[in-house]
Parts: C-alpha cells; sequence; structure tokens
C-alpha cells in the first residue's frame, strides 16, 4: 500500500505499457505489489535527445552470492517512494543512490533491499534511478547530479503530502552512488540544469548523508577529486569503509580528511 496525496506523478496502467499523468491521488491507492515511480523531468531530461531503450540484467553475475539486477540505459529518471510504515514512521527520508560505476545501476543489492530496511527503521525510501550510462562529453556526474537535485527538492516540496519534515531529508549512496550522494551534499547553492517547476525553488541541500564503500572522490597526488568542493556547509555525514576494499578506500579517507579540515577551519573561525 502507497499512500499519496495529489502528488503529479506518472503512473502506469495495468499493463504497465501506457505512462498516464494524474495531477491528484488519493490517499489508500495501491497498485498490487508495486509501487509506482514518478517521472522526475515530465518533459524530458535535460540535454536528453534520444529515448534509450531501458534494460534490465539479473544475469550479470553474483554478488555474496546472491544475483543482482543491473539497470542500464536510463534516459528518463525516475523516483520510487517506499513510505515508512505509520506506526513506525520518524518523518525522516533518505534518497537512495545505487551504485555501478556510472554505468548501471545495481538496482536491488543497493536500491530496493535498502528502502525496505530503511522502512523498518521508520524511515520513508525514496529510490532514485538517476541516467545511465556515462553520457558521451559529459563528465561522468553530470546528468546524475541533475537527478539527485531534482529528487531532493522534489521530496522537500512535498514533504507534508508524505508526511515527512522537509529538515530531515538525507542522501544515501553507494559506490558511484556514493560519489554521487556526495556531490549532492556540496553542490545545492544553485540547480545545474533549468527549472522545471516549484521543486526547482526548494533547497535541494541534503540535511544529512551516508556514504557506503564510495567511490572516486579521491584524485591525482592523494587529493580530493577536484570536482568534489568540501565546505563549512557540507551536511553531516556518516561513512561505511571496509579496510579490506582494495578498489576505493582512499575515497574514504580523502573524504574524510576534508570533512574533519573543514569542521576545524570551522571552529577555529568560531573561536576567533
Amino acid at each position: 500500500m502507497i499512500r499519496i496525496n495529489s502528488l503529479n506523478c506518472v503512473c502506469y496502467d495495468k499493463k504497465m505499457e501506457t505512462p498516464a499523468c494524474w495531477s491528484e491521488l488519493c490517499n489508500g491507492y495501491s497498485y498490487g505489489t508495486k509501487i509506482i515511480p514518478i517521472l522526475l523531468f515530465p518533459k524530458g531530461a535535460p540535454g536528453e535527445t534520444t529515448k534509450l531503450i531501458e534494460k534490465a540484467d539479473a544475469d550479470g553475475g553474483k554478488t555474496g552470492g546472491e544475483t543482482v539486477l543491473r539497470i542500464t540505459n536510463v534516459s528518463e529518471p525516475t523516483i520510487t517512494v517506499y513510505p515508512a510504515p505509520d506506526e513506525v514512521a520518524t518523518g525522516a527520508a533518505v534518497v537512495v543512490c545505487p551504485g555501478g560505476g556510472y554505468n548501471i545501476l545495481a538496482y536491488d543489492l543497493e536500491g530496493d533491499e535498502v528502502c525496505e530496511w530503511l522502512n523498518n527503521l521508520g524511515v520513508t525510501a525514496v529510490l532514485l534511478k538517476y541516467r545511465v550510462p556515462r553520457r558521451e562529453g559529459r563528465a561522468k556526474h553530470e546528468a546524475p547530479l541533475q537527478d539527485v537535485q531534482r529528487a531532493i527538492g522534489y521530496v522537500r516540496t512535498h514533504a507534508e503530502e508524505m508526511n515527512l519534515d522537509p529538515q530531515r531529508i538525507g542522501v544515501m549512496g553507494f559506490s558511484a552512488g556514493g560519489h554521487l550522494s556526495a556531490m549532492a551534499s556540496n553542490n545545492f547553492d544553485k540547480r545545474t540544469y533549468p527549472a522545471v517547476d516549484a521543486a526547482d525553488k526548494a533547497s535541494c541541500r541534503p540535511d544529512f548523508c551516508l556514504l557506503v564503500y564510495p567511490a572516486y572522490l579521491d584524485g591525482e597526488n592523494f587529493q580530493l577529486a577536484p570536482e568534489v568542493k568540501v565546505s563549512s556547509a557540507t551536511p553531516p555525514t556518516m561513512m561505511i569503509q571496509a579496510e579490506d576494499d582494495k578498489s576505493y578506500i582512499n575515497s574514504s579517507l580523502f573524504y574524510y580528511y576534508a570533512l574533519k579540515e573543514s569542521w576545524c577551519a570551522c571552529m577555529d573561525a568560531s573561536i576567533q
């Protein structure tokens, strides 16, 4: 069961073929076990000139003995809302960004399974299906950053309708999704795309951030990646990283030190 109050959603008919825009959806709306995705850019995502044929592959290998649903060719980004059960709801929400090297999305392992876990904690989860694979001639995170900025603003704008606290909306990412979450945490002064509607007037700064084995945060010469600009306005951040991760452990280390330096600089300024 999903409760949606007058959200501008993109829904699907019973055959899941024809999209239909509903400006008003009543309380108690349910669609079997299918939670309805919301199209982030109803008139087309910025810079997209061709609609890709989305692909989903559950046979591309296993992680921890389990198959992983890998989705790619996403040109129409969406969010899917998993409301926390009323009896445990805290009013907090987390936008979940799966990983996949900015080429695919590990949509179940780092997506809907995480959303279900968050629901058990009383947190409404918002699963972001951002654009992949990387667009030729554009930075790897350029299109996904537009998508996550739009997602955060959208959720904050509709917080009251979704029974959420607009000041408790965070972001959580895995691997490349961790890089995207860090980018969202440090790029919120202005949108990186033309405004669509009122949702783009709301702040897109996450109130907190969770990074799980984030990738691509380390640059050359043992420095933070140049596109990541940590400041005193960067939201509180929790990082989860295995010591024996052979791929991206420096991402967590460098981001941690950048956060620490920013915090120390802020404390020094307050003392002076």
